[in-house]
């Protein structure tokens, strides 16, 4: 299939105008859901750039709260947890962290329980496919290079449990980390209101191998496991979503002295649907409100393809699902910052979801598998249908921890591959060096590296010699 370029540039032409459409709203006893229209054809390249930003997070004020808990837990360490944990989650620890191995094994009720050993399973399978295959590869005669890896000795793994208890986040993380061969593995999430750990997430954990948790949230927690405490292991690389707090500690601690890397930058969850006359509006409506109920900061996005859309339909649905969710609230004031486009193709369709680059992609057109090779920026895609980004968050097998805010241009969500380490190996022998060493003490010569040259002419020099010697003899 061809990509028109020409029609691509469409969305870059200074020549387009702007035209706002606002789409109907209805009005609720309880919530209120609406969303701005705008057609991609009549945007000029900044409305564009502007459409594709995400609400701004205003980081120097979250800095400015956050940098004081990151201070006092890497001087005062469990008590300052313990502090923060009552202050924040009024909830008094007697103990901080827990041994994974000492705690019994949950009891679920029989459905929850099938529920998460089929998710276990999934998951599990599809990131051990990923393991790659160690390559040696001879370059010349007698150099060979090949690239191996190795897990990162010690990680931790952040389990949102503010608006929402998330054990299936636990699954996405600890499994990865699990296959990996990762030592020591740190599950941080708030604790309950009785300072226990939510039994769905101890069940998740203790299947997938953790081997601590952290009962704590917040920047509190990642700053106990970026600099370890007396009773918490420091790790090495920090993974998994989270407010503001959570984000703006894991941005700062990377750049610190704790030595301590990240997944990804992260931010509110969003979604991104493209549909067509097709796609069923209950389907889309659904899918919208299954991110908008995160939190008032999530953003959807409806791209509409074609003429032929019942966009009314598709806002009935929405007022009238939104209405009857439990997180109503939440997804109404999502819905008061997201946005539907229209788009006259799916080629114009396309191009602004790559634009774009969300979190998640629908794609629900009809025979939807014929656009997946255009697709460029998205953390995950969901083809057809039948394939709700439900399946995603929580069973299907891929991971649901993933680039938001547009990272999706230069990220990838979390794979196996995350929790591993590179490094690459060379040998050669004698004839090898004889091969390769004059080149290489050619460009340390440019370079006017003379210590790398000589690392090599000496070498050359005793072969050289043992050549001599032995023709003598």
């Amino acid at each position: 299939m061809s990509f028109d370029l020409a029609r691509l540039s469409l969305l870059y032409s200074p020549r387009l105008s702007f035209s706002p459409y606002t789409a109907a709203s209805r009005k609720g006893d309880v919530v209120r859901c609406s969303m701005k229209s705008y057609r991609l054809s009549e945007l000029s390249f900044s409305q564009v750039e502007n459409l594709k930003s995400r609400p701004r997070i205003d980081f120097s004020s979250i800095f400015t709260t956050v940098n004081p808990i990151i201070d006092a837990v890497r001087s005062k360490g469990d008590v300052a947890v313990k502090e923060y944990t009552e202050r924040f989650d009024k909830v008094q620890l007697s103990k901080v962290v827990e041994d994974v191995s000492e705690l019994p094994l949950p009891e679920l009720d029989s459905r929850v329980k099938e529920a998460f050993d089929v998710a276990y399973d999934n998951i599990y399978a599809f990131h051990l496919a990923q393991k790659s295959t160690e390559k040696s590869v001879e370059n010349m005669k007698g150099v060979r290079c090949k690239r191996v890896s190795r897990s990162i000795g010690s990680v931790g793994l952040y389990v949102p449990g503010g608006t929402a208890v998330l054990p299936s986040t636990a699954l996405m993380l600890a499994i990865p980390a699990q296959i990996a061969g990762c030592k020591t593995v740190v599950l941080a999430t708030p604790p309950t209101k009785e300072g226990s750990i939510c039994k769905e997430v101890l069940y998740c954990a203790k299947r997938a191998g953790v081997t601590h948790i952290l009962k704590a949230g917040g920047a509190q927690a990642i700053a106990a496991m970026a600099w370890g405490t007396d009773s918490c292991p420091k790790v090495e690389k920090i993974f998994g979503p989270g407010n503001q707090y959570v984000t703006a500690a894991k941005m700062i601690l990377q750049n610190s002295e704790a030595m301590v890397s990240i997944d990804m930058p992260a931010g509110p969850s969003e979604v991104l649907v493209i549909a067509d006359e097709h796609a069923n509006p209950v389907y889309i409506a659904a899918d919208l409100l299954s991110q908008a109920e995160h939190g008032p900061d999530s953003q959807v996005v409806l791209v509409v393809v074609g003429d032929g859309v019942n966009l009314k339909a598709i806002e009935e649905e929405i007022a009238k699902q939104c209405k009857s969710l439990p997180r109503g609230e939440f997804a109404s004031k999502a819905l008061s910052h997201s946005f539907t486009v229209f788009a006259r193709d799916m080629i114009e369709a396309i191009t602004f979801s790559n634009l774009y680059a969300p979190e998640h992609l629908i794609i629900n057109v009809k025979d939807a598998e014929k656009w997946e090779g255009l697709i460029e920026n998205a953390g995950s895609v969901f083809v057809g249908p039948w394939t709700p980004e439900s399946v995603g968050d929580y069973a299907s097998g891929t991971n649901h921890v993933l680039p938001t805010y547009g990272y999706a241009r230069m990220y990838s969500g979390v794979s196996l591959d995350s929790f591993l380490k590179f490094m690459t190996v060379q040998s050669l022998t004698e004839e090898g060096l004889r091969n390769l060493g004059p080149y290489v003490a050619t460009m340390a010569e440019i370079e006017g590296l003379d210590a790398h040259k000589r690392a090599v002419t000496l070498r050359l020099k005793d072969i050289e010699a043992k050549q001599q010697l032995s023709q003598t003899k």
